[in-house]
This record gives C-alpha cells, structure tokens and sequence, in this order.
C-alpha cells in the first residue's frame, strides 16, 4: 500500500492569510529533524509550542518528528488538532490518511484525504493517495467477494489485476520538514509520508508575447535577378570542453544517486570531496556516520533526479535539481543544489543544500 504524508520542504508555502511567521528556533528545530536527533527536536518543539500555541508549523513539526519517532497515536492527535484549527491546510488531511493507511484504516484515510482535496482540489499528492486508498479498499471488497464465491474467475483476474496496480505503486509522502513562511497554495508538488510532499509556485507567466522580428522593407530597384539574402549569423558554439564537462557533472549526480538507490554507503560517500562543507560544521566522521546509518535502514530506497540544470565557472559547478526521494515509510521531492569541485580529473561535492 502506497501513502504519502506531506511534510514542509524547505519553503513551504502556507495561505497568506494564515497569521504564521518563522521563529529564529523553527530552523534548529528542522536541523535536529534531519541530523535524525528527534527526541531533541521533541523537546525544542515542545518548547517552541508552550509559548506560541496558535503556530501551525511548530505544531505540524511535532506531528512528523512524532511520526518519525513511531508514535501514531500522538502524531495523529496532533493532525487532527491542526485540522480542526487550520481546516484550510490540506496537509494535516493528507498526513493523517497516511497514518490511517499504515494502521490499515483505510475508510478514515478515505475521508481525511477527500477533505485535504476539498480544502486544494488542486492538491496533486492527496489525490494520488486516495487512488491507493481506492485501490486497497477495492482488493479488500475483491477479497471478500472471492471467500463468498472462490471459484468466480472474473473476480479472480479483477482482484490480480488490484494487486499488481498496487505492488507497483510507489509510496509518496513528503521529504524532511521545512519553515515555510506561507500556506500552501498547492501548486505543483515539488515535492511530498512517507515521501513528504512539497509544493513548488507555478511558473511565472510571460508577460507579453514577444514582437515579431522587424523585416527591412527591400529597396525597389529594378534589377534582372533579385540579390541573395545574407545568412543570419550563427551562434556562438559552445566550447567542446564545457559539454564536456556538463556531461561529466550529469554522470556524477547520476552516479551519486545510484550509489544511494543501492544503499552502497562507500561509493556514496565517495562522491564527496574531502573540504565538503558539512551541515552546521559537524565533523566529516559524525556525518560520514549518520549518513551511513540513515541510508543502511531496512527497505526498499529510491534516489532519482531530474530538471538538472548545471552553472561552470572554472573548477567549480553549481548544480541544481528536483530530487525524488523513495523509501518504504518517506515520499519526497525536493528542489536542491550541490556544488561539484573539480578534483583529479572528477567532480566532487563540495557542498549540498535543499532549494
């Protein structure tokens, strides 16, 4: 069964109407979340809470370190609370259908979902999850109707049918919580429990429609053959070098996401050049080991990138992308940068971050 919950990425957008501003502990807060530390995070949240209670993304916080902690009792308590003070956030909605459907509540995820598509109908990530929810609640009716009448081949081939739509269905849910400093206008999921879902701002209209190129109206001179058009010039070629390099960059992204896919922790850790700017100044022993220990969990993990658009300036490679994050309990994607350093004759990452 696929689920998503829809956790804040790094700029989640909450409704201009809503009274939430980011407090200076909200990012150390979402730190501590993604170094993995979640009972400091509980109590810094806890704490954050006592003083603002009205604040929805603290609380929404809670709620995913609760989730993430594996306590559905408490996470749900909380959600439900958001939904009923905020009913105008889908988020809470989706985040609750997705607890639901890992107790195997397939109604109440039902219920909470279509209520997060009547807040957004635009919300893309709860209408894929209500396709699952239909899809479980579908096989169990085909279930039911087979211990009735187990010798019913329609039933059978409809009921194989549910289970290979549903084996192949991937889990999406949201990536690691961020501040937002708005409420969602769902757009675009940029982003998405267990992928947490994000949403990013639609495109920015153009303004106007180009105006056509301006012709010079030909002299009218009487002439036996009209003379020949000069060619436009040609643009200027791109440095052989440079794609080159592009597609160098693109291999080592590729390259960095596979071995991540593969939970092959030394060829991941390989890809990162040894000044890599660690988060908040860590050690490269402390992170090298939690990032080991988070991508070693047990389960199925899918790392995919996409939209690469890639910025060289000498040694140095700016590159940024939508990364798909896929495992067995998260959904996410989210926007994110790494700068690559050139080092031997390989493109390193010097520095990662998210948007």
């Amino acid at each position: 069964m696929s689920a998503r919950a829809s956790a804040f990425f790094l700029a989640l957008a909450l409704s201009v109407s809503a009274p939430f501003a980011i407090a200076d502990n909200l990012p150390e807060i979402q730190r501590l979340i993604k170094q993995g530390q979640m009972p400091q995070a509980l109590e810094k949240a806890d704490a954050y809470i006592s003083t603002r209670p009205k604040d929805a993304q603290g609380r929404f916080l809670k709620g995913l370190i609760l989730t993430e902690m594996g306590r559905p009792a408490e996470a749900i308590a909380v959600f439900t609370k958001l939904t009923e003070d905020f009913p105008e956030l889908p988020e809470p909605y989706n985040n609750l259908a997705v607890l639901y459907a890992q107790q195997k509540q397939y109604e109440k995820a039902r219920t909470a979902l279509e209520m997060a598509i009547r807040t957004h109908p635009s919300y893309a990530i709860a209408h894929e999850n209500l396709g699952d929810v239909y899809a479980k609640l579908a096989s169990q009716a085909y279930d039911k109707a087979l211990q009735l009448d187990s010798a019913n081949a329609v039933t059978q081939s409809k009921l194989s049918l549910i289970h290979e739509l549903i084996s192949t269905s991937t889990p999406k849910a949201g990536s690691r919580p961020a501040v937002a400093q708005r409420p969602a206008e769902p757009a675009r999921p940029a982003a998405a429990p267990t992928t947490v879902a994000a949403l990013t701002p639609p495109a920015k209209p153009i303004d106007k429609a180009p105006e056509p190129a301006k012709v010079e109206k030909p002299i009218e001179k009487a002439a036996d053959k009209a003379p020949e058009a000069k060619p436009a010039p040609a643009a200027p070629a791109k440095p052989a070098a440079a794609d080159a390099d592009e597609a160098d960059l693109g291999k080592a992204l590729q390259s960095w996401a596979s071995a991540w896919s593969r939970k092959d922790v030394k060829a991941y850790l390989a890809h990162y050049a040894a000044n890599f700017q660690t988060p908040n100044g860590v050690s490269r022993k402390a992170w090298e080991a939690e990032r080991a220990q988070r991508i070693d969990k047990p389960g199925k993990l899918q790392v995919s990138v996409e939209d690469i658009k890639v910025s060289i300036a000498d040694d140095k490679a700016t590159v940024k992308f939508r990364q798909r994050y896929t495992s067995a309990s998260l959904k996410s994607s989210t926007s994110k940068t790494i700068v690559f350093v050139k080092t031997g004759g390989k493109w390193l990452i010097l520095q990662e971050r998210v948007g």
